[in-house]
This record gives structure tokens, sequence and C-alpha cells, in this order.
């Protein structure tokens, strides 16, 4: 079995969110289980200080209506993955991944020039394992250009995993010309060019990056207006839940946090690690009340706007510290700007990324906000949980399928949660989270080791990948 894993970024050369991460972890998995499994992502131009480390592959040239397109792969290896980048610099060396007004110009040209790899080096996958909008038109391209060129071609399988189906790859219809001579409807959503649909309508199966989250796009409120072609393909349609790469996350052997510590230990651990921010962060210096935290983008998805507003009110109405990394929405990044100038001792911010003060945070925090709108499946909260911080989640996709809401009558539980997307059930939790720290600390720190214990690792999901390319390799 040969699986090429095709994806837009890919963990540590370039990244926007958790589809690099899994553009690493599930690769390398898969190659520890004698799966051979080779990623292919676009040549951004910060890949330029791995020149040195680049082995040049070929050329390939291909046209496309009007546009030729010459593309260079390179090999490199990192950490036992075979990594081939696809190099254009007039589409992919920019400042930024995506949002640029060529992006149609940019991924046509990616789907065409991944086929294109396949006969340049003779090599020819099982499956291509394609994510997200970014790849979702090599099964039609495959389906219309490439099989009738050779066996090896037809012999292809593709699986299209979506982690995220709010965004979509949605073009103006009129640059149809880029897949075929005829209007395809395979394509076109509400008269535009769909990336994402043709990958539904064409890819031998699917699957989201959690059970509740593939239930749930499956109807209007979740479905973004692909509801109706992703029920056409329900029996094709699968849900392997994400996991986290332990030898990156994990307390006891972390470098990038100031004190490892493992279940037994935790408790004091995490508290000398929460005296280091809230001195760095000038703080409220009391470690006896609950250290809040938020690490991801921000953005609408995320529930925001839930979480600048519960802050305010909780500040008011408890004690807790509250502190949030994150970058995206202007506003946003005001507005947490404007909470921290108004409660300077109880609000800190650091607005951007930085790996070395997310595990920080992960680990020096007791509880974790995550209020999401929807969640395809969420890393955060599972990283959280391992580090001992109690997630605060909606009930939605993969923080339903991940957080056991705490249980008050038998103590069971790794986190809160709450049903609908709602202020109110989200400050309730909240509140319930800071008293329990601050009046049941025997419980709270139960429910910390119950969540250190919960297995989220990658072995169990390669192993379902695996079985699902078995499903798709019978077929």
């Amino acid at each position: 079995m040969k699986i090429c894993f095709v994806s837009s970024e890919a963990y540590p050369f370039s990244k926007t969110g958790g589809l690099a991460d899994m553009a690493y972890f599930l690769p390398k998995s898969l190659n520890q289980m004698n799966i051979e499994t080779k990623v292919i992502t676009p040549y951004y131009r910060h890949m330029k200080k791995y020149a040195d480390q680049l082995k040049y592959l070929g050329t390939k040239t291909v046209y496309v209506s009007y546009h030729e397109w010459v593309f260079n792969y390179y090999l490199m290896t990192y950490e036992n993955i075979d990594y081939i980048f696809v190099e254009n610099m007039h589409l992919f060396e920019r400042d930024g991944l995506y949002g640029y007004d060529d992006d149609i110009d940019r991924f046509t040209a990616f789907d065409y020039a991944v086929l294109e790899l396949f006969e340049l080096i003779n090599d020819y996958p099982s499956i291509i394992h394609l994510n997200d909008w970014q790849t979702g038109m090599i099964p039609y391209l495959l389906d219309q250009k490439y099989r009738q060129k050779n066996e090896s071609y037809y012999k292809i399988h593709t699986l299209l995993t979506i982690h995220n189906l709010q965004y979509q790859g949605s073009f103006d219809k009129s640059f149809y010309h880029y897949f075929s001579d005829q209007f395809d409807y395979t394509y076109i959503h509400f008269e535009s060019i769909n990336f994402l649909k043709a990958g539904i309508e064409r890819a031998t199966k699917i699957n989201t990056v959690s059970p509740t989250y593939r239930n749930e796009i499956l109807t209007q409120a979740f479905g973004f207006s692909l509801d109706g072609s992703l029920y056409q393909r329900q029996n094709d349609l699968y849900g392997i839940l994400n996991g986290i790469d332990e030898e990156v996350f994990n307390p006891e052997i972390d470098p990038l946090i100031s004190q490892n510590y493992h279940i037994k230990n935790a408790i004091a651990k995490k508290k000398m690690i929460k005296k280091e921010i809230l001195h760095q962060y000038q703080l409220k210096p009391d470690v006896d009340v609950p250290l809040v935290a938020y690490v991801g983008r921000l953005a609408e998805q995320k529930g925001i706007d839930l979480i600048l507003q519960a802050i305010e009110d909780a500040v008011i109405f408890s004690d807790a510290n509250f502190i949030i990394l994150g970058s995206g929405n202007e506003a946003y990044e005001n507005h947490i700007r404007y909470l921290t100038s108004k409660y300077p001792h109880r609000v800190a911010n650091y607005i951007g990324f930085n790996e070395q003060v997310a595990h920080q945070l992960y680990a020096g925090s007791d509880l974790f906000m995550m209020p999401s709108q929807f969640e395809p499946c969420g890393l955060g909260q599972m990283i959280a949980m391992k580090y001992g911080s109690l997630p605060i989640v909606t009930e939605t996709g993969g923080l339903k399928d991940t957080v056991i809401p705490y249980n008050k009558f038998n103590e069971s539980g790794t986190g809160f949660s709450f049903a609908n997307y709602s202020l109110y059930e989200f400050k309730e939790q909240i509140y319930a989270a800071i008293d329990l720290y601050i009046n049941h600390k025997l419980v709270f720190n139960k429910l910390v080791r119950q969540a250190m214990k919960q297995d989220n690792g990658l072995s169990q999901v390669a192993r379902s990948y695996e079985a699902l390319y078995n499903k798709i390799l019978e077929a």
C-alpha cells in the first residue's frame, strides 16, 4: 500500500492551522506502521531556508487553457517522512498561503502538478489522500484527464478528508475551462465553481475528522449548503477522530515548559508554572484562584464573541484570571487589548502565535475555553486535557466526542460542556468550573487526573485510517 498525502500546508514547513499538524503527525504514524506514505505540498517562500537540503526531482510543464504552468519538484526527508515540494515562483512564493485573488489559478495548478508528478517519477500511489478544498479538484481531474493516460493512473483511488466544511474553494464559473471543455455540474454549486463539491462528488471515499461532525454536516444547520451532496454520498462518508502527537504534547518530556510533570505531581507543578505566568503577565499574583486560558485562532467560529463577553462578566463576579493567545480578526484583537487595558491585573494577552508560550499556557492554566460555534475536531481541548487544563466546550463536533462533561453525582468527567451556543450557558459553565476549583478542590483535582489519562494519541488515529484505506482498496 502506497499513500500520497496531499496538503496545502504541512508542519514544520507551512502552517495556518490544524491541517498542517495532521500533514505531519498522520504520515509519521503511518510510516511507523510500515505504510509507505509521502507528503506533497507547495513550495512556499520560506522554503528557501531549506534549499541546501532539497533534492531536485525534475520539471513538468502543464498547458491549461491559456496558461503554461511550469513546476519544479524537490524532495526532502524530514523525520523519516518524504516531502515533495511543488515549486512555481509566481504562484506560491508569497507572504501568505491563502486569500489571494488568483487562488483559483494557484490551487488548480497545484492539483494538476500533483497528478503530473506520478508520471515524472514513475511512482504511482495506491491512494491519494486529499485534504480540504485546495486539493478537491484532483479526483475530477484524475477521472477526466489522467485515467486514460495509462493503467497506473487508472488504479489510483482517492480519499478526501474534510477538515472544515465552511471553506469550500468557491470561484466564478467563467473559469470552467480550467477543468473541462464543456460546463460540468460536478464542480458547479450555486452557479460557482466549488472545489470541495468536486471532491465530494468524485472521491472514492470521504471522511471528516470526528464522528459527530460527520453526522452534523449531513444537516442544513452544519452542512454549509453542501449537505445535499454529502447526503448522496453518506454511505461513503466516515468520521475518524483526530489525535495529538504525544511526543510533542506531553508534559512529562515537553522541553517548552518550565516544569515537567506527570499525573502524580501535576497539581503542585502546574501551580509553579502558573505562578510564573502570573508574574510574567502582571496578573493578580494569587495561585489559589483559577487561571483561565484560550489558545487558538481569533475567528468567529471559535466562539470568540462569547469569550470576550464572558470574560468581562467573570472579571467582575469572580476572582479568576484570564489570558488569551492568538491572532486573526482585527476587531477581536483590538477588543482583547481593550480588556487587558481595562483590567490589567486580571486579563492578559499575547496577540500572535508563539509555540513556547502556547505550551506554557496549556501547562499553567487550570481551565481552557473553547466555546466553538462548530468544531470539526479541535486539537486544543485534547492538548489542554493532556496538560491537566480542564476544557469548557460547546457540545459540538469533536468537542462532544472528546470531552466528558463533569457529573457532580459520581464525580466523572474530563471538563465542562454546554448544549447550545449561548452566552448564558457558557457563563454558567465558567462559573461552575471556577466554583469547583475554589470550593471543591479535591473534586477538581480528580477531574484533572481523569483528563490527563485520556488517550487521544495518534496510534489509534493511524489504525483507523489504515482500516479505511483497506476498505477503499477492497472496494
